[in-house]
């Protein structure tokens, strides 16, 4: 009768002495925590910030858009009234009415100017650095002095621009006193500022793209024109798109330019925003109710409009920005 052999079982590796496959070293965990405590108490102080200069005054903001305080005395709740009477207030939509004129009249040119310029810029072979610095200058000037200085250029007696109309045989022109004139000088002075920010945004993209595809474009005989229409624009796409974005937002919340340049001896939002109030934007329309009438109330909840405004148009603009992409 013949035993069937076994066969030995393979001996089994050795325990390990230490922690457990899914569990850490209490040593690991505590240096982890210290690690993770360090890198929480370096952000505390932005998150500091943001809570004192950010999230609370709209905390607060939004109580005040319920009430009717006036700066003292009581804090009397009337609902959703003043989000009622935004709604039916002929100022708030002539604000914003001048503020969708103002973004088209200064963002088409500026746009158009800044492509241009970073093209020159682009191209050029000396002193490249010092004109970027001399284009970027009138962005980091005061808005103010800038609107001092263009409201003495559009002036209807001495200023530059009816002399330079003067010279070629043209009428003197009332800039500040006639409903466009205030527009046009408002949306030159938001050009000018921002020209020179654009365009070297637009240098970085030109500077980025690829040389082979002009290269190739070249020796398909394609021209100037023609490589800038069908090359460079498409490329550059994305930057424009986002140019495009920022300076919707910045014209949705401009005050400098028209606070300067049309500012009264009356403190009346009635007379805000020069003739006929055709400088008035939003947020000069907020500042004239809020700080000047001492209708806080009243200007918080034309401060939430204006925010829900800005909202809107960013959600255009990014499921343009979306569509383009695909």
């Amino acid at each position: 009768m013949s035993s069937a052999l076994s066969t030995p079982a393979p001996p089994r590796p050795p325990r390990r002495s230490g922690p457990r496959r899914g569990t850490a070293d209490p040593g690991t965990l505590r240096l982890r925590g210290s690690r993770v405590r360090v890198l929480y108490l370096a952000l505390a102080p932005y998150f500091l910030v943001f809570a004192v200069f950010s999230a609370i005054p709209i905390l607060f903001t939004m109580f005040l858009a319920f009430t009717d305080w006036r700066g003292i005395g009581a804090w009397n709740v009337v609902g959703l009234e003043n989000f009622s009477y935004l709604l039916r207030d002929p100022l708030f939509w002539k604000a914003l009415t001048n503020t969708l004129i103002l973004w088209a009249m200064s963002t088409i040119p500026c746009l158009t100017l800044a492509t241009l310029v970073a093209l020159g810029l682009n191209s050029a072979v000396r002193f490249s650095t010092v004109y970027r610095v001399a284009y970027l200058v009138p962005n980091i000037t005061s808005l103010v002095a800038m609107g001092i200085l263009f409201s003495s250029i559009f002036s209807s007696n001495f200023g530059i621009a009816n002399a330079l109309l003067n010279a070629v045989g043209l009428d003197s022109v009332r800039w500040l006193q006639t409903e466009w004139g205030i527009k046009i000088a408002i949306s030159t002075l938001s050009c000018w500022s921002f020209v020179g920010y654009n365009a070297l945004i637009i240098l970085a993209g030109l500077q980025s793209l690829d040389k082979q595809v002009y290269e190739a474009a070249q020796l398909d005989g394609a021209g100037a024109v023609r490589t800038f229409f069908s090359i460079t624009v498409p490329m550059l796409r994305p930057i424009i798109l986002f140019i495009t974005v920022m300076s919707t937002i910045g014209s949705l919340q401009s005050f400098t330019e028209s606070q300067v340049m049309t500012s009264s001896l009356s403190g009346s939002s009635a007379s805000a925003g020069g003739v006929g109030n055709s400088g008035l934007t939003m947020v000069l329309y907020f500042y004239s109710v809020a700080f000047q009438e001492n209708r806080y109330g009243y200007g918080a909840a034309i401060a939430w409009g204006v925010m829900i405004v800005v909202i809107i148009f960013t959600i255009i603009n990014w499921f343009a920005t979306r569509e383009r992409a695909r």
